[in-house]
This record gives C-alpha cells, sequence and structure tokens, in this order.
C-alpha cells in the first residue's frame, strides 16, 4: 500500500490485532459505583437537568413533610380544644340538671367523634395514675380557668390518665361510701382490680374522670382521630401541577443553558470540515458572547494560517516546476539514450511527487462544494477504472453490497479517498475487494471496508502508516510504492467529510481498510 507495503516474505499471515479493551465510562473514571454508572447521563444537559430535578424533588419533599407535620399539630389541637369544650359543657349540664334528670340528659347530648361520657358511682381514672403530659394539662387547666364561677359549681375533684383497654373497663372499684361522699375527700381504690394501668397518657388517648359534689363521677374517654394531613384532593392536585411545571421549567432551562456549548461544539465539528465555515453569532449572555468571540478570532486565525500556507505552497510549486522545466529541455538535447531516459524518468517522478505533496498540503478538496451523490455508483466506478489499470487483476477487484445508498458529500474528493484505497489494495494485496454497508440505525455512519490478499501489516505499524511519506519499505522506488501520501489524503478527505478511516489485519489474512462517512 501507499505507505503500508508487506513485509518481506512473510512466512504466515499476520496475526489480527488485539482488540482494545472497552473505555472505562466517564463516571465510573470518577468513582461512581460501577451499577450506577447506568443513571448517570452522559450529556451535560443531562447531568445539569438530573441534578436539578433531584434537588427539587428534595426541596419538595422537606416542604410537604414540614406541611404535613403543621397539619397534624393543628388538627390535633383543634380536636383536643374541641373535646375539651365539650367536655366541659357536659360537665355544667351535669352539674346544673337535676341528679334524677342527670343520665337522660347526657344520653341526649350529641358528643363529637372520639368522645364518650358515662355517669359512674366510681371514678375510671384511679387515683395515683401516671401524670399526664404537658399538653393535656393545658387545655384542662384553661378551660378550668375559663369555667370559673361559684365553688359550687367546680369540680370537686379531676382525675386524668391513660385510657384503659376495653377488658380493663369493666373493673370499676365499688361506689363511693356515704362517709367518704363529702367535699374535699377521695378514696384511692387503686388500679381496678389490682392490674396495672398504662404508662403515661397519650394525647390521642386519655380518660378524665370528674367527681361531682355529690360523689358521682363523670368519666370521659378520649379516642381522637387520627389526623389525616392529605385529605384535599385539590391540594395533592395542586402539588402535582406544581411539581412537573416546576419540573417541565428546569428541563426548558437546562437547555437553553446547555444551547451555547451545543452550538460551539457544532460550530467547532463544522470548522473541522470547513475552514470558510460561517462564524459563531456573538449574542446571548456575557459569558456565552465571550466565549463565541474567541471561536470566531481562532478560526479566523486558522484560516488566516491556511490561506498564508497555501499561497507560499502555490509559489514553492511554481519556482519548482521552473528549474524542472529547464532540466526536461536539457535532458532532451543529450547524446546518450540511456542516460537521457534515466533523467527524464527522474524528473517525472520529482514533478509526481512535487504534484502530490503541494495538493496534500493545500488540500483542494475542502473549496469543493457538497451535494448529495450515489455512493454505490461512485465505488462503482473507482472499480471500473481499477479494473482497466489493472487487467490482469480483474477477477480480484469485486463490490458487495446495496445497489443505492445517496449521501452528502464531495464527490471529486470522496473518489479520490476510494481510488486511494482501492489503488493501495491491488498495489500491495493484488486484491480489492469492496464491501459497502448502509447505516445500521439514523444518525449513524455509512461502512466502507475494502480488503486485499495481502500479507498484512505489523500490529505496532497500523497507525504510523497514515502518517505522511511514511512507507514499511525504504526504498523510494516508484515501482515498489507511491510517494506515502496516499492514505494520508485519504483520511484527510474522510474526516473533512465527518469520517474516518482505519486499517486492521482481517482474521482470514490480508490488510482491511475501513473507513466511515456520515450519511
Amino acid at each position: 500500500m501507499d505507505g503500508a507495503l508487506p513485509r518481506p516474505e512473510p512466512t504466515s499471515p499476520a496475526a489480527p490485532a488485539a482488540p482494545a479493551a472497552p473505555a472505562a465510562p466517564a463516571v465510573a473514571q470518577r468513582g461512581l459505583p460501577a451499577p450506577l454508572c447506568w443513571l448517570w447521563p452522559g450529556s451535560l444537559a443531562g447531568r445539569t437537568a438530573l441534578v436539578l430535578l433531584l434537588g427539587l424533588t428534595l426541596v419538595q419533599a422537606a416542604g410537604l413533610t414540614i406541611h404535613a407535620l403543621d397539619r397534624v399539630d393543628l388538627q390535633r389541637f383543634a380536636q383536643a380544644r374541641e373535646i375539651s369544650a365539650r367536655a366541659f359543657g357536659l360537665w355544667r349540664t351535669v352539674v346544673l340538671a337535676p341528679p334524677d334528670r342527670r343520665a337522660q340528659l347526657l344520653a341526649d347530648v350529641e358528643l363529637p367523634p372520639g368522645l364518650t361520657a358515662s355517669l359512674d358511682d366510681a371514678a375510671l381514672v384511679p387515683s395515683g395514675s401516671p401524670t399526664p403530659p404537658p399538653p393535656i394539662m393545658r387545655l384542662f387547666r384553661l378551660d378550668q380557668l375559663q369555667a370559673a364561677g361559684p365553688m359550687r359549681f367546680r369540680p370537686r375533684e379531676i382525675r386524668i390518665g391513660p385510657l384503659a383497654p376495653p377488658d380493663r373497663l369493666g373493673g370499676l372499684p365499688p361506689p363511693l361510701p356515704p362517709e367518704f361522699a363529702l367535699p374535699g375527700k377521695t378514696r384511692d381504690f387503686g388500679p381496678p382490680r389490682g392490674r396495672d394501668w398504662a404508662g403515661p397518657p397519650r394525647l390521642g388517648e386519655w380518660a378524665a374522670s370528674l367527681r361531682l359534689a355529690d360523689g358521682q363521677w363523670l368519666n370521659l374517654q378520649v379516642r381522637m382521630l387520627p389526623p389525616r394531613p392529605w385529605h384535599s384532593e385539590t391540594f395533592l392536585m395542586a402539588f402535582a401541577v406544581m411539581t412537573f411545571t416546576a419540573g417541565a421549567l428546569t428541563l426548558w432551562a437546562v437547555r437553553r443553558l446547555i444551547w451555547p456549548v451545543r452550538a460551539l461544539a457544532d460550530a467547532a465539528d463544522r470548522l473541522g470540515r470547513d475552514v470558510n465555515a460561517p462564524p459563531l453569532p456573538e449574542t446571548g449572555p456575557t459569558e456565552v458572547a465571550r466565549a463565541a468571540a474567541a471561536f470566531n478570532t481562532m478560526a479566523e486565525r486558522i484560516r488566516r494560517f491556511v490561506g498564508d500556507r497555501t499561497q507560499l505552497l502555490a509559489a514553492i510549486g511554481h519556482d519548482l516546476r521552473t528549474p524542472i522545466t529547464r532540466l526536461r529541455l536539457r535532458a532532451e538535447f543529450m547524446d546518450d539514450d540511456e542516460q537521457r531516459r534515466k533523467m527524464l524518468a527522474d524528473l517525472a517522478e520529482m514533478e509526481a511527487m512535487i504534484t502530490a505533496t503541494l495538493a496534500f498540503a493545500r488540500d483542494d478538496s475542502a473549496a469543493e462544494p457538497s451535494v448529495l451523490l450515489d455512493l454505490v455508483a461512485l465505488c462503482r466506478t473507482v472499480l471500473d477504472d481499477a479494473t482497466d489499470a489493472h487487467p490482469d487483476l480483474a477477477e480480484q477487484i469485486s463490490y458487495a453490497g446495496p445497489e443505492r445508498l445517496v449521501v452528502q458529500a464531495r464527490p471529486v474528493a470522496l473518489k479520490r479517498a476510494i481510488a486511494n484505497l482501492v489503488g493501495n489494495a491491488l498495489a500491495y494485496g493484488q486484491a480489492a475487494r469492496l464491501r459497502l454497508v448502509a447505516a445500521p440505525a439514523p444518525g449513524q455512519p455509512v461502512r466502507l471496508e475494502v480488503a486485499d490478499n495481502g500479507p498484512g501489516i505489523p500490529p505496532a505499524e497500523l497507525e504510523n502508516v497514515f502518517q505522511p511519506f511514511r512507507r514499511l519499505e525504504s526504498s523510494r522506488n516508484r515501482e515498489t510504492g507511491g510517494s506515502g501520501l496516499g492514505l494520508p489524503i485519504a483520511r484527510n478527505i474522510l474526516r473533512a467529510h465527518g469520517g474516518d478511516v482505519v486499517l486492521r489485519n482481517a482474521p482470514e489474512g490480508g490488510a482491511l481498510a475501513v473507513a466511515t462517512l456520515p450519511v
């Protein structure tokens, strides 16, 4: 090949190049555990959106929790205040009613859910019960102060304790004897039937016993309903709408903020394909405008450098062709035919090398417009030209692939790149089997393969042969190879189209040039 000659006198086909180890994901290199690598987006927009959405979720969850706790406290406080007020309302009703009508009045009173009342001869809460928590004591003391009045209307004694299980409610102590039914006197009967009561009363479940002046007890049992922080359907709907709106705004803002980075990447890709690509608009936020201005300045410097180099090479080519022309004219007047033939051959080789070098340095293909073309027809044209140039190898030249494949490319430049690959395969592998594979999915490139029958290339030289003037055969004899610019020119053309070309050693033997081209 041009820049990739076979090894001298090979005894066996070159071994296939060892497959490169797959690159570890970028997130794994940053210390993220391997099982979580697939959760971490690859794009900057995805990562930014994920971090913002996670933060929004945590803030929403914290706010929702605080709201729920506040609603629970408020509901419990409202229930406790209502039950406390109704309890003392019952007390006043019982105190002011005649003794024979108390039971009937108590049965007719409508009580809120969770509150039951009974008029008994014994207290439901024994003396010596655990001290109630401060919230319960505060509620009752407040209502007791609000119910201030004559002493005869006030409870003789108030006991507050834990609510006993249902199996303990039947074990009430016996009624008070008459001698103990005096104001200010109580009798301690201890826990009902010797059973221990539970721990200190809770705010949601407790019992109260209020002693009347005649010795009867108004026993109250309180089971506060469990709070419902999410009972409002409109609240949950509003919360869902708010969360969706915040998430949508976050995604929109991230896309807007990341757009300049994407535009900069697209501009850099266009500049890599076409040095005369249009500049970026220097608009937007200050940082974006500064980045666009810096990129445009860099692109202008590159264009100026390329223009200066092209102008310099054109001058060099003109200056070199003048003495070559003079030497060719002088060689025509030589008497020795053999020496004249050799000198003319050397001058022709020198002129061909100069032409190839200038073409590689100028990269004239960059100025060619890109059009839609049939890649299959272009490949067949290159193979037909190769068959005409090498009729003895016509049976070793073949095509495999689809019958039609349209791509956007520069036809002259792309034809030259494919011709270089086919020519190298014929020169050094005595065969050129071209295989074209259409893009397997939208957004993926077309694959073009050129295989030969040669012994292959040493693995260490697979990339080195793309260096300009690099040849595995050290002599500069044109009969054994070109100038070493065929593969570099092909790679430059394909990369200018957004693709690439690499060399491999086929498992069945021979070298394989694999080129990719975006659709």
